[in-house]
């Protein structure tokens, strides 16, 4: 991931690429930008970093860049704990530094279009499916996929999350490979998400209700279809959002927000919110399987 995110934000117009570090320097070396193999070695030298490394090492190398005054976008999720995120927080207000949680999926076309026209969603069903892949396998699918849509359906719900069930299994590890989550939020809106590593074809999609429509969402595909009663019809329509980069879209984002000419769209407070959930559906998950050992 780090190299994509290198490569958005060196085509950014107002963003010069000034390092690039990996532990084997000779890839970070591949991308054309001063390379080095210790990200100590950036400090005096960056105004903004993105921080791609395996999760189990964001919060030192978070708390270590901010210390140094370096404004941040932090890949999912944020930290591995919240005491972790509550810190990264903290440490970012009181130095004044922008820290971004990389939620990509918020800038996708076609989620765009989906949040702005659902004004009062009271259903979100997602299923985010994928075929085994060790990297991201530090941690459990919740942490690793679900995450994800743990963060789009409150931002569809529009309110805080206040009951949680859920149920998973282990397939190919160690740790949870399939889950399905409940969650219902204080304003009545009800997601049920299901996250899976361990199948054969990819799948992103969203189906969201409210009191007049129904939205089904491809997000791979970037297609909406939207179903509404019409003179005592049924009436579908279908729009396309293709040819976008949610990944670029991230990137302009943050070089924004460190410029100082628009706010952070996606903070730590929300990075820590979709954690929160994900470390309680991952606990949920596991006291399940413990009684059925």
């Amino acid at each position: 991931m780090g190299r994509y995110h290198a490569q958005k934000l060196a085509a950014l117009p107002d963003v010069e690429l000034t390092a690039v570090v990996d532990a084997d320097l000779s890839r970070a070396q591949a991308l054309g930008a001063p390379a080095f193999a210790d990200y100590r070695e950036i400090f005096g030298k960056v105004d903004a970093a993105v921080i791609a490394v395996p999760t189990d090492r964001h919060f030192a190398i978070a708390r270590d860049c901010l210390e140094h005054g370096v404004h941040l976008l932090l890949e999912k999720p944020i930290a591995t704990s919240l005491a972790e995120a509550d810190e990264l927080i903290a440490l970012a207000a009181k130095r004044r530094l922008v820290l971004q949680s990389g939620h990509v999926e918020r800038y996708n076309a076609a989620f765009q279009a989906l949040h702005a026209r659902m004004d009062r969603a009271v259903f979100v069903e997602a299923e985010r499916l994928a075929g085994f892949k060790r990297r991201g396998a530090e941690v459990d699918v919740v942490l690793d996929l679900m995450i994800h849509d743990l963060d789009l359906a409150c931002a569809l719900a529009r309110a805080e999350p206040v009951g949680v069930s859920a149920c998973g299994f282990r397939v190919l590890t160690r740790d949870i490979d399939i889950a399905n989550a409940r969650i219902e939020f204080a304003n009545g809106c009800v997601a049920n998400l299901s996250a899976s590593r361990v199948s054969q074809a990819p799948v992103r999609k969203f189906r969201v209700f409210q009191a007049d429509l129904y939205v089904s969402a491809d997000l791979q595909a970037g297609k909406l279809r939207y179903v509404r009663e019409s003179g005592g019809a049924i009436a579908e329509t279908e729009d396309t959002y293709g040819g976008g980069d949610a990944l670029a879209a991230q990137a302009a984002s943050f070089a924004a927000a460190v410029a100082g000419r628009e706010p952070v769209r996606i903070d730590g407070r929300e990075g820590r919110r979709a954690l929160e959930l994900a470390l309680t559906v991952g606990r949920l998950v596991r006291e399940r399987l413990q009684r059925f050992v």
